[in-house]
């Protein structure tokens, strides 16, 4: 899979044309043409044969390796449109010379100085969209955007109608223009979104340092980045301490303080004094390449209302265009008084008015102006079509540890029984969970404190969804919840134990409990509060006992809870809730709860900055451990689906209110392309609204 830029891509219907034709190849296994960041991402076996292609498809468009060329954003206006706006002077300049002394050009013999000067006018100004309507139609490419204009202005030279003629194509280019700029504004707003890409590392080797690129650091390798600088890569602290910006990752505004031993993650910014990292991962497997990496493929991932309008584009215009060829020849024909010139004049009209540039780039532009907006948040969104489904979402179903909680356990009491001691339980336990990296487990070596002696460890096995057996010292050794008891069938004086507890039993005596607290994140009432405000129903799954379920789910008012679950468990209480026909959210920590995520409407990973698995596996990530992320995802979705049905609406409503006006001869063709290309600059500052929302 490799991604390209393709250059001069200046319409949305071009990057349906190059994506449809190149799905037709049986060499291609996947394409995505991403219109607002003018990139494709394709898989494909002979890739000359995709460049002739779209060079068949689009010959102006040129496609570039991603990365190797970079565009300038520092352009200014004049400098980047320089041409178009040379063209637009001097078409303005003819029309209004020819408008001024009309009466002179056309008292000229055969009116040849009145042509001379308007077809000039229509040829300077418009030249370039009758010539792509001519190669279209060569190609077999028939209705478009420039067919339409180039149709509807030789119509109005054809019934002497040329200051409108020229007119209508100067109105054309100019809304092309500002569209164009309209829409470069809005794709350099996503790319400096993505401009968190460190350029380059300083590389320590032999004692001396070096400024080299990010992806030619290898794993093990040390780097000094100093204040100011963006960390290059991930890892850990090994010298020195400071504070970070991690705003560009997590939407955070607050400086992380960061000292010894603390990780790191390339796109923070260090903002106060000199530390050394060691490098954890190559550049290509870092956290920020893998974030960039979805946020600029996200659109490969359709919302439906997107496939729907590139579908209704694709056979709207051919209609558009038979219904009026029918509206210019039948009228003269039935209606008494009627004449052709008359309602060809009418039918030019409903062609210009007609052109679907407002929907067609406005709607994926909405989509990912949200995509954009949430990922400013900390939320990274890997496709429209989930900001579609978050909309809908009617139940969001929490894990609880890691969660709802901090997942900082720590050992709060012991209590032993027939004749153990605190101290050989919290021993057993520490030994038998000493290679486990569960919470609880390490829970309890951090209270024990003490050095393990790895050749007093025999074999170890883990009890999915029970617990853990050891053999200790030759002694065997279980630490599980209450059910491994009961499944080992061990006698027990204590069943129901309010609170997260790990059972222990030596050689198949039962010694004691171990209990373990954990507290609620500081926002986890405000955002169950906030979910029930919004008629979103809450539900708790978790591996812990029912009454450690029944204390968290009490304190935080969620309205259904499921303890003592195992893995499948979770899955089958999510597909209870999928049966429903109601879309269900799974949030979790991405990595021990897989199944659920995957299964699930919509998957949200907390607070999984760093973590591989979260990454691949959810749908939705949140960069921090914040839940109220939650509720901003769900915000700026429906924001973003309420700005994009209001394009919608109102461009389907303004042409039809034009078109109305055609028809019985109200509208003339100034006013009709006004309209179109008003309509299509409105449509498209309206969807730039998401990315710039709060």
């Amino acid at each position: 899979m490799r991604r390209y830029k393709l250059k001069n891509m200046d319409c949305a219907s071009c990057a349906s044309k190059i994506e449809d034709s190149l799905t037709k190849l049986d060499e291609v296994k996947f394409v995505n043409v991403n219109f607002a960041t003018s990139s494709m991402t394709i898989d494909t076996d002979d890739f000359e044969k995709v460049k002739s292609k779209i060079t068949e498809v689009e010959p102006e468009v040129e496609i570039e390796v991603a990365g190797k060329g970079k565009t300038d954003v520092s352009k200014n206006l004049l400098a980047e449109h320089k041409w178009s706006i040379i063209k637009i002077s001097a078409g303005i300049l003819l029309l209004v010379f020819g408008l001024i002394f009309k009466e002179k050009l056309h008292n000229t013999p055969f009116h040849i100085a009145e042509y001379l000067v308007f077809i000039t006018a229509y040829l300077v100004s418009g030249w370039q969209v009758i010539h792509l309507a001519l190669k279209n139609i060569i190609r077999g490419q028939v209705f478009n955007e420039h067919f339409l204009m180039t149709v509807a202005t030789l119509g109005a030279f054809a019934i002497d109608q040329m200051p409108e003629a020229v007119a209508v194509m100067l109105f054309y280019i100019v809304g092309e223009l500002f569209q164009d700029i309209a829409v470069n504004r809005s794709r350099r707003s996503i790319k400096s979104l993505l401009e968190i890409k460190p350029d380059h590392a300083n590389l320590k080797l032999n004692g001396e340092t070096k400024r080299v690129a990010p992806d030619s650091v290898n794993t093990g390798d040390t780097i000094i980045v100093k204040a100011g600088e963006k960390i290059p890569l991930d890892g850990y602290i090994i010298d020195g301490n400071s504070f970070v910006d991690t705003s560009a990752l997590t939407g955070e505004s607050v400086p992380r303080k960061i000292k010894m031993n603390d990780e790191v993650l390339a796109g923070m910014i260090n903002q106060t004094g000199l530390i050394t990292i060691k490098v954890t991962k190559p550049f290509g497997e870092s956290s920020i390449s893998k974030i960039l990496e979805m946020v600029e493929n996200a659109s490969s991932k359709k919302a439906e209302t997107e496939k729907f309008i590139t579908t209704f584009a694709r056979y709207y215009t051919p209609v558009v265009v038979f219904g009026a060829i029918l509206l210019a020849v039948l009228p003269p024909l039935f209606i008494e008084g009627a004449t052709f010139s008359e309602w060809i004049y009418r039918a030019l009209i409903v062609l210009v008015i007609s052109c679907p540039c407002a929907l067609v780039i406005s709607i994926p532009l909405g989509y990912f102006g949200g995509i954009g907006g949430a990922s400013r948040r900390g939320i990274l969104v890997k496709g429209s079509n989930f900001l579609d489904a978050l909309t809908q979402v009617k139940t969001v179903v929490f894990d609880k540890t890691g969660t709802l909680t901090k997942g900082e356990f720590k050992v709060s009491g012991i209590i032993p029984s027939n004749g153990f001691n605190e101290k050989t339980i919290l021993e057993y336990a520490a030994y038998a969970e000493y290679n486990s990296n569960h919470p609880i487990a390490k829970s309890i070596s951090e209270s024990y404190d003490r050095e393990i002696d790895n050749s007093r460890i025999g074999k170890v096995d883990e009890i999915s969804g029970h617990g853990i057996r050891a053999i200790i010292d030759h002694k065997e050794i279980f630490v599980g919840n209450d059910k491994l008891l009961h499944q080992e069938d061990i006698e027990h004086p204590v069943c129901d134990v309010e609170g997260t507890v790990a059972h222990v039993v030596v050689d198949k005596k039962y010694a004691g409990y171990i209990v373990i607290s954990d507290s609620l994140k500081g926002d986890a009432i405000d955002t169950i509060v906030g979910l029930h405000k919004k008629g979103i129903n809450t539900v708790m799954l978790t591996g812990d006992n029912k009454y450690a379920a029944r204390a968290i789910s009490g304190k935080l008012g969620i309205n259904e809870y499921y303890a003592e679950l195992l893995p499948e468990n979770k899955v089958e209480h999510i597909e209870r809730l999928l049966n429903k026909n109601s879309k269900v959210a799974f949030v979790g920590d991405g990595i021990n709860d897989a199944p659920v995520l995957a299964r699930a409407d919509v998957g949200i990973a907390m607070g999984a900055l760093g973590s591989d698995a979260a990454i691949e596996t959810a749908d939705i990530v949140l960069m921090t451990d914040s839940l109220s992320k939650i509720s901003d995802a769900i915000n700026v979705a429906k924001r973003t689906r309420r700005i994009v049905w209001q394009n919608i609406i109102f461009a389907l409503g303004v042409k039809s209110v034009f078109i109305g006006l055609g028809i019985w001869g109200v509208a003339t063709m100034w006013e009709a392309v006004f309209g179109d290309m008003g309509v299509a600059l409105i449509a498209i500052l309206n969807a730039t609204r998401v990315l710039k929302g709060k």
